[in-house]
């Protein structure tokens, strides 16, 4: 949703839209219209494109984009010039935040601790809604906190900030009530889970290897244990330290047709998605848009990989038959009834995480093959 900035009414009609959506109860309605987007974004920002981000020239743009719906790109490729203008950080969505933050179920008086400060504005949001002393936010990069520290102070918000990695939370200032994440985890870290009190809410986008980005919303079970269910699709850049790695390489000369019985439009559900990424650990699978279809492709860490088109031909490459493997796990999958995202859930504890499906007894282990 865009708006004319010159009508005056850019942030305000923004924020109805959210509330007219069902994604803001009158509490956080007030604080939103409270709390305008425009004062934590820095001068220079980017819109996301096809492949890399494209700078914002005019503050007709810059105002426009800010009380749109859509993300605002704050640094590219980590603020190094010259490099290939990858987004490294941003002000998320604004129905995507207003999402997170009705799961987080704040209650007044709750400590909450922020993983990810970057433009300073969900602290900014949480300090109205709770005030300064019990907000407390995490950003690894120096400039980013700096940035957030002066526009915080410059809007009458001084919440706790700390410059440091959010993967180890804030171990001096737990126990939290609840714990958001602005960046997208690979797996829960676990000292987030021990930082959380009994009883405590623990939201985050969760980058998965297999095609999906989701939310998770867990709730701390008490003595370092945390379990809930995945809430829907997200797209949030990585935290730092949870970028994938680069994959090795295939080879191509190992290249064999294969039949296929599944069209590859059938695997981009996000239920099938976490099925498939538990069923498949260490796999990834992205997408392309054709005009007849969708190509996929797989690939796991060892070189393996394969590619199938709507309608198309398919490919197997390496030691694994991958795409065979896929379709396993997609008739597993529809033999359950494909259940939606929302039956999915995770549970995390000192021993790692576990997917499972409907609840946690029923947990999705991974496929054994022989390589």
């Amino acid at each position: 949703m865009a708006t004319d900035p010159r009508d005056g009414r850019g942030h305000a009609a923004l924020v109805e839209h959210l509330y007219g959506r069902g994604l803001l109860d009158e509490t956080w309605r007030a604080v939103w219209h409270a709390v305008p987007r425009e004062p934590f974004i820095p001068r220079q920002v980017w819109r996301q494109g096809l492949l890399t981000c494209e700078p914002v020239t005019t503050e007709a743009e810059r105002l426009a984009l800010i009380h749109s719906d859509e993300p605002v790109v704050l640094q590219v490729d980590d603020g190094k010039p010259d490099e290939a203008g990858i987004a490294t950080s941003s002000n998320s969505q604004p129905s995507m935040v207003a999402r997170m933050l009705r799961l987080l179920l704040v209650e007044d008086g709750q400590r909450v601790l922020e993983i990810g400060t970057a433009s300073g504005y969900v602290a900014a949001l949480l300090s109205r809604r709770l005030g300064d002393a019990l907000v407390h936010s995490i950003e690894i990069d120096a400039g980013l906190a700096h940035h957030a520290v002066a526009v915080l102070r410059a809007a009458g918000y001084r919440p706790n900030l700390a410059c440091g990695d959010g993967a180890e939370g804030w171990p001096d200032q737990a126990p939290f009530d609840r714990v958001i994440s602005t960046c997208a985890l690979r797996h829960i870290p676990y000292p987030l889970v021990r930082q959380l009190g009994a009883g405590g809410v623990l939201v985050a986008p969760m980058d998965r290897d297999f095609w999906s980005g989701a939310v998770v919303q867990l709730t701390s079970g008490g003595q370092g244990t945390a379990s809930g269910r995945f809430r829907g699709e997200a797209s949030y850049m990585p935290m730092r330290s949870h970028r994938p790695p680069a994959p090795a390489p295939v080879d191509r000369a190992s290249a064999r047709s294969i039949r296929t019985s599944v069209d590859p439009y059938q695997l981009l559900t996000l239920g099938f998605a976490l099925y498939a990424g538990a069923r498949l650990p260490g796999v990834r699978m992205v997408h392309a848009e054709q005009e007849t279809g969708v190509q996929v492709w797989l690939q796991d860490r060892h070189g393996s990989a394969a590619t199938a088109s709507t309608g198309g031909e398919a490919y197997e490459y390496g030691t694994r038959d991958l795409w065979q493997e896929v379709e396993r796990v997609y008739g597993e999958y529809a033999a359950l009834g494909s259940p939606p995202a929302e039956d999915l859930g995770l549970s995390v504890g000192p021993h790692g995480e576990r997917v499972w499906v409907h609840h946690p007894e029923r947990v999705i282990g991974p496929l054994t093959f022989a390589r």
